[in-house]
């Protein structure tokens, strides 16, 4: 199983080189291909970062240790954070792929677009709301955060270890934002799609 080949005509997805499957080291192959085989495409940003191996390895494993840990947060609750704060930094790439899981995590079509766009018109409960305004202070101004900070989310149920999530996902992103607006790393189109129609009931 192989990554779908891109056509001459296609637009690149990267202004640095991507690797071929067939050349990475064995571990990056594998990861590439378990991918693959979940989600029925390889997203763009395994192959942009797959440029320098010993980064990707790097990104993926703290990407992995944070996201996949158990928290207070939830799954959809942890893509709100990167779609709010990625959208901040108008970062393309981080905001239609990671709009199209969040998409699928909540069944709400329309929220990865209002979060993207202007978070506090998201339709949140008060609890997410002080989340995500705790993630854009992080975001922009994380030189300002305070103890009243801390004790807004408090007031709302989070622990200091699910701020510690709020803050360390804004600021992953944050990399893998500049990274990707750096390279110019184009999201796949199979993502603009996904989550769009509600599934029907059974």
């Amino acid at each position: 199983m192989s990554a779908a080949p891109v056509t001459a005509s296609a637009p690149p997805i990267s202004r640095y080189p991507v690797p071929e499957l067939k050349d990475l080291p064995d571990d990056i192959r594998e990861k590439i291909l378990a991918v693959q085989e979940k989600a029925g495409f390889v997203p763009n940003v395994f192959l942009g970062f797959a440029h320098r191996p010993d980064e990707f390895r790097a990104f993926f494993a703290y990407h992995d240790a944070l996201l996949l840990r158990e928290s207070g947060l939830t799954k959809g609750e942890k893509e709100m954070i990167i779609v709010a704060t990625s959208g901040v930094n108008r970062c393309l790439y981080c905001v239609v792929a990671h709009g199209a899981i969040l998409r699928i995590y909540e069944k709400k079509p329309q929220l990865a677009d209002q979060l993207a766009t202007n978070p506090r018109k998201a339709d949140l409960t008060p609890r997410q709301h002080a989340m995500i305004e705790f993630a854009l202070k992080v975001c922009s101004a994380a030189q300002d955060v305070d103890d009243a900070d801390f004790a807004a989310l408090r007031a709302h149920g989070f622990s200091d270890e699910d701020i510690w999530d709020i803050g360390a996902i804004t600021a992953l992103f944050g990399l893998s934002n500049r990274m990707a607006n750096l390279i110019s790393l184009r999201p796949n189109d199979e993502f603009y799609l996904m989550g769009r129609q509600p599934r029907p009931a059974r």
